[in-house]
């Protein structure tokens, strides 16, 4: 267990501060191997879901219906949260999800109504109400038992981890089907209008932030982990911003996390960043201060997985930062590539099945490679970069920049997705207008860095007049904004293969 201060452990701290959970109720579980047990918990569960979750009122009685006792809504949130096991919270929502969706037979009948009226010449106060019915039966009944927890003490942080619950239910494939997938839209979407940017609140964080908060921040860290109390200081010292929003239902509790460095250029090596040692002592001089590097972003609550906060927390703390330094002209990230070396290797392997000339590397960079390693290039090097020996020899990292270099190249720019940037990175920058400025070598020597990215990392720029015009060029005709360094080494790729 890491201990990032005195007294202060992670198990004192809870990640999300949902409602106490009630003592178990007596009974058997889904797991115990027993059929009538597991039949018993599940009646209970079929008969908790018919009294939680409201009927649709008819159209007409829609705005006359009350709303279900709030102990009925109080009910499910108890009965969730006595669940101990994974297993069991899926089955629940697996039930949710199939037997309180949308009423299929209603929805086609207010289908026909309004496909009639279409073919009729008829006032368009009477067509709009047919499309109203329709809507309304679209609705799935779930939605309002969500709708209605939301407005418990503790409903919506109750929520989120529901959401994160199902999530790793589908992860793990404990329930899947459309009517799951749906209800974690539904899910998603409510969450999008409830943390929405006029609900969130910047916060900073510094030395002096509450120990709770530096603690969650310290275990969320997903880009580049946190490893002692004293590198926690630094990122959080001079010339290191840190930003998190919070939410009016979870005040002072970061949902996601911003860290930024303040340099005098663009940096392409976040050793530089987080192993950079700064006396305590030291204060800022602004005229060194010309770049804002966002180094890492990282969600602390996995339920809000797809509820767009990255964007709008960027956004703000560019606006935030523009006041403090108001001569502060650049801004960029130094970002991870999650996923190159898994894709390197599986195109390793696959060009290893062929056995003919090579379409990945150059004659000469074949011959040299194969010199270092002692064996064919593609079978070789498949097992050396699967583990991070391979950066301890001087040879081999000159041997391999190049092909690496306008390999992670055509990764980011030429792979994709639907037509996106495969790359959840990329996408995610691109999205925001960001321009793919420059890919760098050794960039990330960690562990992490090096069997994650064969330690490259890449520099996304963001040109505050441009960012608009290029996210529009990106979502709208799928156009990767790039500079003439990553265009180059794409060249330089589709010059010498034929994926």
């Amino acid at each position: 267990m890491r201990v990032l201060g005195p007294g202060l452990t992670v198990r004192r701290l809870l990640r999300l501060r949902l409602p106490p959970r009630p003592p178990r109720p007596p009974g058997p579980r889904l797991s115990s191997g027993r059929p009538a047990a597991a039949g018993a918990l599940e009646r209970a569960m079929d008969e908790l879901l018919h009294r939680a979750v409201p009927a649709m009122p008819a159209y007409e009685l829609r705005e006359k219906t009350p709303a279900p006792a709030e102990n009925q809504c109080a009910d499910f949130v108890s009965f969730y949260c006595s669940l101990g096991e994974t297993a069991e919270r899926a089955e629940l929502l697996g039930r949710l999800a199939r037997g309180f969706g949308v009423d299929h037979g209603q929805v086609a009948e207010q289908s026909a109504g309004v496909l009639q009226l279409r073919q009729q010449p008829r006032e368009a106060a009477v067509l709009l109400q047919a499309e109203d019915r329709l809507r309304y039966a679209l609705v799935p009944r779930y939605r309002s038992l969500f709708h209605h927890i939301s407005k418990l003490d503790g409903g919506v942080r109750f929520l989120v981890q529901l959401r994160a619950d199902l999530l790793e239910a589908q992860a793990l494939k404990l329930v899947e089907g459309p009517h799951v997938r749906e209800m974690n839209g539904v899910l998603k979407n409510m969450l999008s209008e409830w943390f929405s940017s006029g609900f969130l609140k910047l916060e900073r964080v510094t030395w002096h932030s509450p120990c709770e908060v530096l603690q969650k921040i310290s275990e969320s860290e997903a880009v580049h982990p946190v490893k002692t109390w004293m590198d926690m200081k630094r990122r959080v010292g001079p010339y290191r911003r840190c930003y998190f929003f919070s939410h009016c239902s979870t005040p002072g509790e970061p949902l996601i996390v911003l860290h930024v460095a303040l340099t005098s250029e663009i940096s392409n090596s976040i050793q530089a960043i987080i192993v950079k040692e700064c006396p305590p002592s030291e204060t800022e001089e602004q005229n060194r201060i010309t770049t804002a590097i966002f180094y890492s972003i990282s969600l602390t609550q996995q339920g809000l997985q797809g509820v767009e906060l990255g964007t709008f927390l960027i956004k703000r703390v560019v606006k935030e930062l523009q006041k403090e330094f108001p001569h502060l002209g650049t801004f960029s990230s130094l970002s991870p590539i999650p996923g190159f070396t898994k894709w390197l290797l599986g195109l390793l392997k696959s060009k290893a099945k062929e056995h003919g000339r090579s379409e990945l590397f150059t004659d000469s960079e074949c011959k040299e490679i194969s010199e270092i390693t002692g064996g064919p290039v593609h079978e070789t090097l498949k097992a050396f970069l699967s583990s991070s020996e391979w950066v301890k020899s001087e040879r081999l990292v000159r041997a391999l920049q190049a092909p690496l270099m306008r390999l992670c190249a055509w990764y980011l720019y030429g792979e994709k997705h639907r037509g996106y940037a495969l790359n959840p990175v990329a996408n995610f920058h691109l999205q925001n207008g960001a321009v793919m400025w420059r890919i760098n070598w050794m960039a990330d020597v960690s562990l992490r860095g090096i069997t994650g990215s064969c330690s490259l990392m890449v520099n996304y720029r963001y040109f505050l007049d441009q960012t608009a015009a290029n996210s529009t060029a990106y979502l709208g005709s799928k156009n990767i904004k790039a500079s003439e360094q990553v265009l180059s080494l794409v060249a330089q790729f589709q010059k010498n293969s034929k994926l």
